[in-house]
């Protein structure tokens, strides 16, 4: 399914997306028509339209199309990507008319596996906003699957991990959830998180020292662990009791 502000969208359209690849999107997971984050999807989509566009989106109009993708039951992914299809690469300084596009897939509502990561040195370009511009990232993903890992954990200049290709990163040290301090793209799954089982906030090393368990978060898969980072094992007991205070959190109707 892939409707522009409420109608079928064209190919020509999605073209625009594909060369010029500027905009920005949020993708929720959408349980039985509610959705957890909600204000905080809602709130994404305004702060990085006004970031990349200088306008910001009305709600209700956003929350109206997302709901013509959604089943009356069942779990689907619904992204929300906001970009303009009349601009292109010569143009793109000129005025701009953001527009909606919503598509959706279905999820499975078992828990997610372990990953294994690798740690590369890379920073995402304006990590505040979740631009649809994902090459970096990507090619990162793609070196550390051809390498034998799941992803990339991301390191930055000053040798702080930060977060991987499409999720946030958590630690469990001695029973207490530790934050990574730098800058990324922080998630809405790991706002909720933060909201429920707190945690402290540190630069943290590549080598992890100290850390018992590692967990990725991101709202379309809640809280999975990370089972080995560059070949170390880490511990996934604990992130089950983080995982289960995530599902906790009640969602909002879309």
């Amino acid at each position: 399914m892939a409707e522009l502000d409420g109608r079928p969208v064209s190919a020509a359209q999605l073209q625009v997306l594909a060369l010029t690849n500027y905009g920005h999107f949020t993708t929720m997971l959408v349980e039985d028509g509610r959705v957890r984050g909600l204000d905080l999807h809602l709130e994404r989509l305004e702060r990085d339209c006004a970031a990349l566009f200088g306008v910001r989106p009305d709600r209700e109009r956003v929350r109206g199309f997302a709901r013509r993708a959604v089943p009356a039951a069942g779990t689907v992914a619904v992204r929300v990507t906001v970009f303009d299809p009349a601009i292109d690469l010569g143009s793109i300084g000129g005025p701009t008319e953001p527009r909606l596009l919503v598509t959706a897939r279905p999820v499975g509502r078992g828990a997610p596996g372990p990953i294994r990561v690798r740690t590369a040195r890379f920073e995402r370009e304006l990590p505040e906003v979740k631009s649809v511009a994902l090459f970096g990232a990507l090619r990162q993903r793609r070196l550390a699957q051809q390498a034998g890992f799941d992803d990339a954990l991301f390191v930055d200049r000053d040798g702080g991990v930060t977060e991987g290709g499409t999720w946030n990163v958590g630690f469990l040290r001695g029973g207490e959830v530790l934050w990574p301090r730098g800058a990324y793209l922080a998630g809405t799954a790991m706002a909720l998180l933060r909201g429920v089982c707190g945690g402290t906030e540190e630069r943290v090393g590549p080598e992890l020292a100290g850390v018992d368990a590692v967990f990725a978060t991101n709202a379309a898969v809640g809280v999975r662990p990370v089972a080995a980072v560059d070949g170390r094992p880490y511990d996934a007991a604990g992130v089950a009791r983080l995982r289960a205070a995530y599902l906790e959190v009640p969602g909002e109707q879309l």
